[in-house]
């Protein structure tokens, strides 16, 4: 375990310097941009403060799960408030920074309004949500209610959607599924209200406190048809309890049809995703051999969708033995001159089976046809007499 341990402390400050090599000449902001963000200059290290950002997250999260327990949160109150402070100062850094140098892209190279930009967008509002009830709560703590701000802190949580593609994937799936969703949506509720309208019908009499109206009857609806069933609303008559079974059969069939769908469409965008990072790969491949800067882009990306290191070097394997084959193919084409007499051959044996034709037993018909000038053109009319004028 020890040289286990030595080993990665050796793994890191090997990255650290080779981090500093690689971004020596770079700006103060393109450091911070590849510290916290994929690049080939990052040369590993964002990795580690992924995992610092995801194990400050986790931390985090279980101490505000914790606090809601009496016992314990009256014995580990001043541990639980500096682990806070601890957790919204890495957070604070984290978001600080992230704004500091979103301006390394593109899309948000603009001094301020590329800052702005980057503040408004998706990961950064949720950046924002883990650090908001703090510093809220520090400045207006008799404005709202504290114990919403520490339940409203479990958005934290939100911030792991950064180091995943699954959430990606998911909004993909659900796009391409999007008109079948909506027909089962559809299905779902035309079900919850019929079944709603038979049990208010069949059970309102029997039970008038619980079978109130049709939306009061909805609750029960779609806990049958999802076959929870907690018990509380049950129906007491015989229509309704017949009904009941019926719709409990039909339900498991209706509302397990989105499950299906988006288990099938999920594997076919991660599907979908790996083909065309192979694909990618085999572009690139195919124009030059792959330098060392393009293989460390694409291992970002095979992170990114979370292929690991084996699968990773099985797809540069598989597409550098499609291009060996390939251009073992090449070398073992013909030259220009065998390419002509192997065309010129079958030239010929074209012309001998067309003069077969003109000689067989349905020439008189075809004749017909061929001089026709609406159903030939006149270079075929040429053909076929040059063919016949050779009998």
């Amino acid at each position: 375990m020890i040289r286990s341990l030595k080993k990665s402390v050796f793994e890191v400050a090997s990255n650290f310097s080779k981090f500093s090599q690689q971004n020596r000449s770079k700006t103060f902001r393109a450091k911070i941009f590849a510290l916290l963000n994929s690049t080939p200059e990052s040369n590993g290290i964002n990795r580690y403060i992924d995992s610092l950002v995801i194990l400050t997250v986790l931390v985090s999260v279980v101490c505000i799960i914790l606090e809601t327990v009496q016992d314990i949160n009256n014995s580990w109150t001043r541990e639980f408030h500096i682990l806070d402070l601890m957790t919204i100062f890495i957070f604070s850094i984290e978001y600080v920074a992230r704004v500091y140098s979103c301006c390394e892209l593109e899309y948000y190279r603009s001094p301020i309004k590329g800052r702005i930009k980057y503040m408004l967008s998706a990961s950064a509002l949720v950046d924002l949500l883990a650090i908001f009830p703090f510093y809220y709560a520090l400045f207006n703590n008799k404005t709202l209610d504290l114990r919403f701000l520490r339940i409203f802190r479990l958005t934290r949580l939100l911030k792991l959607t950064r180091y995943t593609c699954t959430l990606n994937t998911l909004i993909k799936a659900v796009q391409r599924e999007q008109y079948v969703l909506y027909a089962a949506a559809f299905m779902m509720i035309l079900m919850i209200i019929l079944t709603a309208s038979l049990g208010y019908l069949f059970e309102h009499e029997a039970q008038p406190d619980k079978f109130e109206s049709i939306p009061t009857s909805m609750y029960w609806a779609v806990i049958t048809l999802a076959s929870v069933g907690y018990g509380d609303i049950t129906p007491i008559t015989p229509l309704g309890r017949m009904m009941t079974v019926v719709v409990s059969f039909v339900g498991i069939g209706i509302f397990a049809i989105p499950a299906g769908l988006m288990a099938s469409s999920f594997t076919d965008q991660l599907r979908l995703d790996r083909k065309t990072f192979e694909d990618e790969v085999r572009k690139l491949a195919s124009q030059h051999e792959l330098t060392p800067d393009q293989l460390a882009t694409l291992e970002i990306e095979a992170q990114r969708l979370h292929l690991s290191r084996d699968v990773f070097q099985e797809i540069i394997n598989r597409v550098d033995i499609d291009n060996s084959a390939c251009l073992h193919t090449q070398t073992q084409t013909p030259t220009n001159t065998q390419s002509c007499e192997l065309t010129l051959e079958e030239y010929r044996k074209q012309v001998s089976l067309w003069r077969t034709i003109a000689l067989g037993p349905q020439s008189k018909d075809l004749d017909a046809l061929m001089l026709n000038e609406s159903k030939t053109t006149a270079l075929e009319r040429s053909i076929w007499k040059s063919l016949n004028d050779s009998k």
